[in-house]
């Protein structure tokens, strides 16, 4: 079973412990806590320190308040296209599921056919799952496959109820298997200039935690 996690330490959270790294990152952190409410960070890859983080599939998410959301949309047709990229809730009422759909989804075309696969920090509240299951069932043409790093309040009937319903619409959610993180590390996480990429390196309890989940999403979509 996943063990309980300590309070994050300001490493964890991207903040640096020493005032010459303070120094260099502060004015990168300053863009962030200017942001106006509920703005949503976009890119194209996030810091990696964050990943670390907020993606460690963890039982008990002791500080991981926020959402990260990789996705790549690809679309069906002559040529396909597929573009990338990463949303994160910056504050707790305007969630990244949100986000997509309000920013991402407009952009696709009702006559072409579209596969999405969202790489998530942790699974969607009651409502994103709702918002989920509504907009699949209006767009036939969208395809989606959710893979979720932890489960959020899953012992919730009222979220186990919301996770099945967005099965029957045909989302397909899945628990990260340490792969996906690899591959998320790699497509999503952004190095350090001037450095060669870093090989991803999996945390201890990284299989243990992903058969954890694993096992709970299936007797939840059972």
């Amino acid at each position: 079973m996943a063990e309980k996690q300590e309070e994050p330490s300001n490493t964890q959270n991207g903040e640096p412990e020493n005032a010459e790294e303070g120094e260099e990152k502060k004015k990168k952190k300053l863009k962030r806590e200017d942001l106006p409410p509920f703005e949503i960070v976009t890119g194209e890859r996030l810091p990696a320190i964050f990943f670390k983080f907020q993606f460690r599939n963890v039982e008990y998410s002791s500080g991981r308040n926020k959402t990260f959301l990789c996705y790549v949309l690809e679309t069906q047709g002559k040529e396909s296209v597929t573009s990338r990229g990463y949303l994160e809730d910056e504050h707790a009422a305007a969630h990244a599921e949100m986000a997509f759909f309000n920013t991402i989804l407009p952009k696709c075309e009702s006559s072409l056919r579209y596969n999405i696969t969202w790489y998530v920090s942790s699974s969607p509240c009651v409502t994103c799952a709702d918002r989920i299951t509504e907009t699949l069932k209006k767009n036939k043409n969208l395809r989606l496959t959710i893979m979720v790093g932890r489960l959020f309040m899953w012992e919730e009937p009222e979220m186990q109820a919301a996770l099945k319903k967005m099965k029957s619409a045909g989302c397909k959610l899945r628990i990260m298997k340490p792969q996906d993180f690899e591959y998320v590390w790699q497509n999503f996480v952004e190095q350090e200039e001037g450095e060669e990429a870093k090989a991803f390196v999996p945390w201890e309890d990284i299989q243990e935690n992903f058969q954890y989940y694993e096992e709970k999403l299936a007797e939840i979509l059972h």
